[in-house]
């Protein structure tokens, strides 16, 4: 009996690869936003202690 060959091809061949800058930069600002956020509420701790 003869094999078949199975190809596995995650991307078609004519889509185009997707760029994750934006991706990468969303994730950095909504980090920034997290820390600023924890840095003010520990601030307000101190200064309330």
């Amino acid at each position: 009996m003869a094999k078949a060959e199975m190809k596995y091809d995650t991307q078609p061949e004519n889509e185009e690869h997707s760029s994750l800058k934006g991706t990468l930069a969303s994730v950095f600002i909504l980090g920034a936003i997290l820390v600023v956020t924890w840095v003010g509420v520990y601030f307000l701790y101190l200064d309330r202690f």
